[in-house]
């Protein structure tokens, strides 16, 4: 059986007792951690249909953004996405426009949802999780019907939690999202590991207080991401499900 090895607070209080003592009181209830994962960009292949589709609302209210601009910001949530792109045309930010803005984005992403699929080595990943016992939750910036609808391409069957913008008040730079996502686990926050594409997702893993994994199948570059807080960057989830060793999930 596996043991996701976190940040346990009491470890200062253990590291005189003999090793299976340590062993013993894990097992009989010491916290443990969970992995906690961004959706788009970390589980499926999503990124570039989003910002698509923002590059259609954006044109639809007479505003043309590049769209490597459009790309930097996606992760945030829906709201403050818009109004971080309505800045950039130097206007004045209308929350009219912004909420606008998101409903044009939705009504376009349905052009390009059609070929969204999961990035390799996702299912798997999650696969080996529950196997290995190791506790994990999808946390996304996204609203819940999109978002249910990524999930259910990557088929599971399961009840790991799905912790969407609709349970938060505040979406990604914020960590309301990641600190729902590990609640609704019952692990603490502290002890687990966040898993994004965008510097967004480790912003708000490191408000959490949690350790941060990035992955580049969101188009963010490794720099940008261990800036942003990543103490490791892999490929992809394959990449990650090959090193899982390094983020510590074991094999007893």
């Amino acid at each position: 059986m596996a043991r996701w090895q976190g940040r346990d607070s009491r470890w200062r209080d253990l590291h005189d007792v003999p090793a299976p003592e340590v062993s013993r009181r894990r097992d009989e209830g010491q916290p443990r951690g969970a992995v906690l994962f961004d959706l788009d960009g970390t589980l499926i292949d999503s990124v570039y249909e989003h910002v698509l589709a923002w590059r259609d609302a954006l044109r639809a209210e007479s505003i043309d953004l590049p769209v490597w601009g459009i790309h930097r910001k996606v992760g945030m949530s829906g709201g403050l996405f818009a109004r971080a792109l309505l800045r950039e045309t130097g206007a004045p930010v209308d929350a009219a426009q912004a909420e606008r803005l998101q409903q044009r984005h939705e009504d376009a992403f349905s052009k390009y949802a059609h070929g969204v699929r999961p990035l390799p080595g996702a299912r798997s990943l999650l696969l080996r999780l529950r196997e290995l016992e190791v506790p994990w939750a999808i946390a996304t910036s996204g609203r819940r019907l999109r978002a249910a609808a990524g999930v259910e391409l990557l088929d599971l069957s399961g009840d790991e939690p799905l912790i969407t913008h609709d349970e938060v008040q505040h979406a990604k730079p914020d960590p309301d999202l990641f600190l729902a996502a590990a609640d609704a686990l019952g692990v603490p926050m502290e002890d687990s590991l966040v898993v994004g594409d965008s510097i967004w997702d480790l912003l708000a893993a490191r408000r959490a207080r949690a350790l941060g994994v990035g992955l580049l199948s969101g188009g963010y570059g490794r720099e940008e991401l261990e800036r942003a807080g990543a103490f490791r960057v892999y490929e992809d989830p394959a990449d990650l499900l090959d090193h899982l060793d390094e983020i510590g999930v074991r094999d007893a």
